[in-house]
């Protein structure tokens, strides 16, 4: 064993060590979507005064905070999101009338003269009016800059303009005065100023006689007086009270002052704020779709790692082993990161499973080459010289992956974000099982005699079946390539049909609106609700089928109210009706989001496209790029011809389609661009139908590892990750098609324009003699080059 390789070996130990610890000792953190709860999204509104900046963002956050607290909900999580937007995660809460009830309180609290009790004038009675309703409105305008409204016995009284705002309020505290025998309490505290505006208030009203109701002050919230104290008659006229002394007594319990403090601390919004999004999950689908995600990941990692043991053998099962210590790590550093794991995210965990297969892959592809060009150079050197030679493929494709995870997080929203971050967790993960765990196990098992003299066990000695049938046949696919890119032209309209004549189902993400789903004591098919809702007035209401026998219902705008009256009008036909998801999207969150995914596909295509152009030749950028649009373009019309919707999740599995696509496009131009640069007067053609030729074995074995695990997410993995591991599936094909048949017959086509010259080989260290150096190349690790 060299000493790199005991470097390796022990690092290998130590982070699985460490891993595994986390494992055991930490558990992960899981999001709404899996534990089942409520998430509202905020939007800060500016108001004629006040602007809905960060500071005042900030001050709302903690004042929304307080309300929450008031619930008594278990944990709560409260975070500002941007400038001027707060999320609000609210665990188990299944029905979120009440809380959005509290949380969207817009109105702001205000203290008022009271100008005496309202007198109704008989002229602006309204005509027809019915004579024994109630003489007192609850909110009228007395005059343009007062209101008419009940005290908290139910007399109207006439209120003078607001002149102190609750951003005045510094601190009110509920107190119980056992010596003075005053009882509960609550204590007031106002800001500098506005402790000033408090002091005129009261002192104004103190001018009055006491009992006269224009010696009270009323506390207005939400258009409603919560509390209209007198003035005590120990206050002078002009006098007032100050900050630190007011207190307003009367007959409270401990609830009631409690209450009361709690609304005029916590009532107060600086600025004002709308539910733009809100999303219900109810626990048994965050449940079903773990354990789902679990079978799933058992599944597709078994038959990835038996395939790959088939293909590769020993070195597969070790490459397998390896694998499995992917896993551990990986979830690892989610735990230890305190990432959330979401729905989208769990997905990304399955499946970068499937796709860590691809470095070692790219390793033994590689061996095999090496093996093959030199049948008696020992197995450990054919070995490295396998990792050194698809190091740039490697580092290559995982950039594009990184950048396509990168562009999930920060331009993607809610559960999307958590996607992108395990995507790239175990992008990172795979490159070090890949790199380190496989590799220590392959050089150890490659240095004994048994492995090197029974070469047919260790699986790279003798080159792959593919190969050799590829090799024999050498079919010429690129004598023509313009008919290559003819029957990509074809693919591309077909689906830009689709798209025309179907049109894109876009989802509530996207539209605005609210989507809910319900699940039936007693079956109820899609007709039969369609009616019951048009009876209750939801006539607009789309019904669909999801799950086993449950209903969806998408609506425009609906309200809680209006879901709970849509739910009672189900549960007439279906008995018990139980919510298990829940969307709310409101339009301009809608518009935003949807204007979001197409900056995020505009920012993919450039970002990718400035990486290859930097990497390769822009011929090879533009040709990948080009390759990439077109796998984009066919999913997204697949998706339209088959009736399924785009939504977040989609786009999603469209950005790792996107990685993906470019991802195979590298790997088969790095091969050209090694070949070109060796054999720079051989035509360009036959360099690219060389490369692909000794690429397609890595370019199947690692669409075998995704699919298996696709495919196990599609068929087990329910409604929820159904819609992502079909826009997977078929991105994958789509894209090992359009990285040979697409992407290489494109940049042929233009480099016939081009008057780039071809790549300069690959530069060689060393001095001497062409054939000396060569040789040192390929020295084995363990010969130290003496010779007689």
């Amino acid at each position: 064993m060299t000493r790199a390789t005991a470097v390796r070996a022990v690092l290998a130990v130590a982070v699985l060590l460490v891993s595994v610890y986390i494992s055991l000792t930490m558990s992960p953190r899981l999001g709404l979507d899996l534990q089942g709860g409520t998430r509202i999204v905020l939007q800060a509104r500016d108001t004629a005064t006040v602007e809905a900046d960060r500071e005042t963002t900030d001050r709302t956050l903690e004042v929304l905070r307080q309300r929450i607290d008031s619930l008594g909900v278990s944990e709560p999580t409260l975070t500002r999101s941007g400038e001027d937007r707060i999320i609000v995660e609210l665990p188990d809460v299944q029905d979120p009338r009440q809380a959005a009830e509290v949380i969207g309180r817009t109105a702001q609290l205000t203290f008022h003269a009271v100008e005496g009790p309202a007198v109704e004038k008989p002229d602006e009675k309204p005509s027809g009016s019915d004579p024994t309703a109630d003489p007192s409105p609850t909110a009228d305008t007395a005059d343009p800059d007062g209101l008419t409204l009940s005290d908290e016995q139910g007399r109207a009284l006439d209120l003078g303009p607001a002149r102190l705002s609750g951003a005045g309020v510094e601190d009110a505290t509920a107190g119980f005065d056992a010596q003075g025998g005053a009882g509960w309490s609550v204590s007031l505290e106002f800001r500098k100023d506005a402790g000033q505006d408090w002091k005129r208030l009261t002192g104004e009203a103190a001018c009055h006689p006491a009992g006269d109701d224009r010696r009270r002050v009323a506390i207005v919230l939400d258009e409603k007086v919560i509390s209209s104290p007198q003035v005590d008659p120990s206050v002078g006229c002009k006098v007032g009270l100050p900050s630190g002394a007011t207190q307003i007594t009367g007959s409270f319990s401990a609830d009631e002052a409690r209450d009361l403090a709690l609304l005029i601390k916590g009532g107060a919004l600086p600025v004002p704020v709308e539910i733009v999004e809100q999303r219900t999950v109810g626990p048994t689908l965050g449940a079903a779709a773990i354990d789902a995600s679990a079978r799933a990941a058992l599944i597709g990692a078994a038959a990835t790692a038996l395939f790959i043991t088939i293909v590769y053998r020993l070195f597969g099962a070790l490459a397998a082993v390896a694998l499995g210590a992917y896993g551990v790590i990986s979830y690892a550093a989610l735990v230890a990161l305190g990432v959330t794991l979401t729905l989208p995210g769990l997905a990304g965990f399955v499946l970068a499973i499937g796709m860590a297969v691809d470095a070692n892959v790219l390793v033994f592809e590689r061996a095999r080459e090496e093996c093959a060009e030199r049948p008696k150079r020992s197995l450990r050197s054919a070995l490295t010289t396998g990792f050194t030679k698809a190091w740039s493929a490697v580092a290559d494709s995982n950039a594009t992956t990184l950048i396509a995870a990168g562009l999930l997080f920060f331009l993607g929203s809610g559960p999307v974000k958590g996607f992108g971050v395990t995507l790239a967790i175990g992008v990172i993960a795979s490159m070090f099982s890949a790199l380190v765990i496989a590799r220590a196990l392959t050089e150890i098992a490659a240095s004994t005699r048994f492995v090197s003299d029974y070469r047919n066990v260790n699986g790279i000695a003798r080159p792959g079946a593919v190969r050799t049938w590829l090799v024999r046949k050498d079919p010429q696919l690129f004598r023509k390539p313009v008919r290559w890119l003819v029957v990509s032209v074809a693919l591309v309209a077909v689906a830009v049909a689709g798209i025309v004549v179907r049109g894109v189902d876009l989802g509530v993400e996207f539209t605005g609106g609210r989507l809910v789903e319900y699940s039936t004591s007693r079956p109820v098919d899609v007709e039969t609700a369609r009616d019951t809702l048009a009876a209750a007035g939801f006539g607009d209401a789309e019904v669909t089928t999801a799950g086993d026998g449950d209903l969806s219902v998408r609506t425009g705008k609906l309200d809680n109210d209006g879901e709970h009256a849509l739910r009672t009008a189900l549960a007439e036909e279906g008995g018990e009706t139980t919510k298990v998801r829940d969307e709310l999207i409101g339009p301009s969150l809608g518009d935003e989001l949807r204007r979001n995914a197409l900056i995020a596909l505009g920012v993919a295509v450039a970002v990718q496209l400035a990486y290859l152009a930097v990497r390769f030749r822009w011929t090879f950028a533009v040709a990948s790029v080009g390759a990439m649009v077109h796998d984009v373009i066919l999913v997204v019309g697949a998706f339209a011809w088959l009736g399924r919707p785009v939504d977040g999740i989609f786009l999603a599995a469209l950005l790792t389609v996107i990685g993906y696509s470019v991802n195979d496009s590298v790997v088969v131009f790095d091969r050209v661009r090694e070949l070109w640069g060796a054999n720079r007067r051989t035509p360009l053609d036959t360099i690219a139908r060389r490369a692909v030729l000794q690429t397609v074995p890595r370019t199947v074995n690692t669409g075998m590892g995704a699919l298996f695990i696709l495919a196990a997410l599609a068929v087990l993995g329910g409604d929820s990750l159904a819609d992502f591991a079909l826009a997977l599936l078929i991105g994958i094909c789509v894209g090992t098609w359009s990285s040979v048949f697409t992407a290489v017959p494109g940049a042929i086509v233009l480099e016939r324009n081009a008057k780039t010259p071809p790549p300069a080989p690959g530069k060689r260290k060393g001095k001497g003699p062409a054939r000396g150096r060569q040789g040192a190349s390929r020295r084995d690790p363990l010969d130290n080059g003496a010779r007689v």
